[in-house]
């Protein structure tokens, strides 16, 4: 099982093109045609996924440019004042959602493989000088965030067929909270 979409995207490129395209009847020239444009489409995803959120971002800016501008044009217009309040609080509501889109992607999945480096370096290092009575507490800690984990890894995952009792597995939406 493996979460990151971009090694996702990899392996579904590499089985459509050294199995599945393979496969196909030569002589069915739809068949070979979508299957292509399948491995090409995801090759696009996967080189623009790392783009994806500064597009956004980006996007999510230049409009809010163009409301205030906009804003600021028609503001003589008494006949779209209330059209103008509208477009000047979801500005504002973007600007608020821009200003808390700072860091990338990258850096929250750097910040999150330096963290969990850092802990493998600390439960070895607590096991050759702590007393037993503390390490129960750090394996009880390391235990229930691995069992949680867990649980976010299988919902993540659960379109892929793998769990024998899907029904019995949270929505990935009621375990990552906000």
């Amino acid at each position: 099982m493996e979460l990151r979409p971009t090694l996702q995207l990899k392996a579904v490129i590499k089985a459509m093109t050294d199995v599945v395209l393979p496969a196909l009847d030569p002589k069915n020239q739809l068949a070979q045609e979508q299957a292509n444009l399948c491995i090409r489409t995801l090759q696009i995803l996967l080189s623009r996924l790392p783009l994806s959120f500064a597009f956004d971002r980006d996007e999510l800016g230049r409009l809010i440019e163009l409301a205030q501008d906009l804003a600021d044009a028609s503001a003589k217009h008494s006949t779209v004042a209330e059209e103008i309040a509208a477009l000047s609080e979801a500005a504002a509501k973007g600007s608020d959602v821009l200003d808390r889109a700072r860091a990338v992607p990258s850096e929250l999945e750097t910040a999150s493989f330096e963290l969990r480096a850092k802990i493998g370096e600390l439960i070895p290092a607590l096991y050759n000088e702590v007393e037993l009575e503390d390490l129960s507490k750090v394996s009880r800690l390391v235990t229930e965030n691995a069992r949680e984990q867990l649980a976010r890894d299988r919902s993540w995952l659960i379109g892929q067929g793998w769990e024998p009792d899907a029904e019995a597995i949270p929505a990935i939406e009621t375990l990552i909270g906000e």
